[in-house]
Parts: structure tokens; C-alpha cells; sequence
């Protein structure tokens, strides 16, 4: 006896095709994260996504598998702020690093107590007789193994901006802001602080250390500061100091990194389109300071 819908048929037997057919598209799928981005740039040659949603994608990914101590600024390199220390001198801080929140510290630096916003200042300025410790607020500790999809969580939910990190013996081990956590997506993130780009040259900063343009050439930082500096590879040379610097270091350094040449530390302030914007410039520990 015949089928007495026949069309029934074909459209049952067209979807079972199609649906043969999409399982077979997407198995084998990526076998891992390496695989995934692969997938991710082949859909970018296809023009299935551009690129800034595929570098977004990638860092999404590779999130994944990162932890707070990654991305964090280590201990070293951390602004604090002194409990004891005076209005000028916190002022003189928030201008000079233009973060908006700092960790507080009482007589050592891993003794970390609270946390104090720029803007808190004010108040101080407005009511001097005010007790600082009235302005500090509780800091947030997290541990280095943190995950980061973990941790951008809880900054979200808890609407959280900056946590301490501690290893795994209780010590203070550096930073991480929730800036940090979403550059790891989108890349470096310029707000209303970061340093505008200008013509390369050489600015002297209240604290006698020098903002020094990355653009700046190589021959005028020697000449201004009195010193040598030269790539370490005699067949290479290099125009302004901010190509020097990334090529001696093997990449382009991220904000807040640091390297040392020639008795001059030179401190990231600024990095954007994979060159260094700005340096905050002073001698290394022991040397001559510069007049």
C-alpha cells in the first residue's frame, strides 16, 4: 500500500538529512583551547566574525585557564599609601600615578589595612581635623590561584574594583583591579587618566623623576640624561627610546613593567597599539640623581 503522504515522507526524511548533516559539520568539534582559537581565526578568514571580535573571543578563552597571579602588579611595583603620611604628600601621590584607589598600609608595607579612593581626599582637604582612618575602607584579599573568570565574577556581583593578592603564605604578593581583568578581553583600556599622546619629549615631574614620550629619540634622552644607551646587539639600532626599550626587554612591556639600562629605570606609565606611550624615568637605585 502506498504512502498517503508521501510529501511527509520527503520532509521528514530532508530534516533527518539536514540534521546528519549538522552533526557531521560539528564532529569532530576543538579538542582543546588551542584548537577553539584556530576555529576562531579560520572564521575570521571567512569573514564570519572581524578581528576585534575575535581577539575579544581569544581572550576570553585563554581566561580560562589564568589565575590572579598572572595578571596581577606584583608587590614591588604597587602604589600604596602611608597611614601616617601627610595630606601633601598622599596628594602628590594621587597626582603623580592618577590612580583613583589606593591600598593602605600602617608601618609595613605588607601590613595592608584598607583601602582609600582619590576622591575620598577631599574631604580632607575640605576638613582637615578629619581623621584619615575615617576615609579608609575595607580591603578585599583574594589568593594568587584565583581564577580569573572566577574573580571577574565577584567583582561584578560584589561591585568590586581592586583586590589584594596573597600566596600561599598569607604575604602580600601584589594587586589586581578589575581594569586588568577586562584588558585581558579587550585589550588596553585608555580612560580619562591615561596620558595623551603628544610629540616626543622629556618633562620633569615634581619628585625629580622625568615623564619621558616613547616617541622620544634615543639621541636625545642620552644627551639629556648624560648616558649611553645602546641596543645590546651591535648589528641593531634604534631610533626613539620606547623600540629600544621593548627590543631589549624581547616585547613590547604593559604598564607598570620596568627595565633598567644605562643607571636609568624606566617605568611604564602607558602603553597602547603595541608601543610604549610613556616612561616615567629616574636613576637606579645608587646612582647620581639627574639634574
Amino acid at each position: 500500500m502506498s504512502d498517503p503522504h508521501p510529501a511527509r515522507s520527503i520532509e521528514r526524511e530532508d530534516k533527518r538529512s539536514f540534521l546528519r548533516k549538522l552533526a557531521e559539520f560539528l564532529h569532530p568539534g576543538p579538542d582543546s583551547p588551542e584548537e577553539l582559537i584556530e576555529t576562531l581565526a579560520e572564521a575570521e578568514d571567512n569573514q564570519v566574525i572581524n578581528a576585534e571580535s575575535r581577539i575579544m573571543l581569544e581572550g576570553v578563552i585563554r581566561m580560562a585557564n589564568m589565575t590572579a597571579g598572572d595578571v596581577m602588579v606584583a608587590a614591588p611595583r604597587m602604589d600604596l599609601v602611608d597611614i601616617a603620611a601627610p595630606f601633601d604628600e598622599l596628594l602628590n601621590l594621587v597626582i603623580e600615578t592618577a590612580h583613583s584607589r589606593f591600598p593602605v598600609y600602617e608601618g609595613d608595607r605588607e601590613n595592608i589595612i584598607g583601602m582609600l579612593m582619590a576622591k575620598d581626599l577631599l574631604k580632607l582637604q575640605r576638613a582637615p581635623e578629619l581623621n584619615i582612618r575615617a576615609l579608609v575602607r575595607p580591603a578585599v584579599f583574594v589568593p594568587e590561584s584565583k581564577g580569573l573568570n572566577d574573580l571577574l565574577r565577584e567583582f561584578r556581583a560584589n561591585r568590586i574594583h581592586l583586590a589584594m593578592v596573597i600566596d600561599e603564605f598569607g604575604r602580600t604578593a601584589g594587586l589586581i583591579t578589575i581594569e586588568d581583568l577586562l584588558e585581558e578581553i579587550v585589550g588596553e583600556i585608555e580612560d580619562e587618566f591615561d596620558i595623551p599622546e603628544d610629540e616626543g619629549d622629556i618633562y620633569a615631574l615634581a619628585d625629580r623623576t622625568f615623564r619621558v614620550s616613547g616617541d622620544t629619540s634615543v639621541e636625545r634622552v642620552n644627551e639629556a640624561f648624560g648616558v649611553k644607551l645602546q641596543s645590546s646587539d651591535p648589528d641593531e639600532t634604534f631610533e626613539t627610546i620606547g623600540g629600544l626599550i621593548a627590543h631589549e626587554m624581547g616585547r613590547v612591556p604593559k604598564r607598570g613593567e620596568f627595565h633598567t639600562m644605562a643607571g636609568l629605570n624606566f617605568v611604564v606609565l602607558h602603553a597602547k597599539g603595541g608601543a610604549v606611550r610613556w616612561f616615567k624615568v629616574s636613576p637606579e637605585a645608587g646612582a647620581a640623581p639627574v639634574d
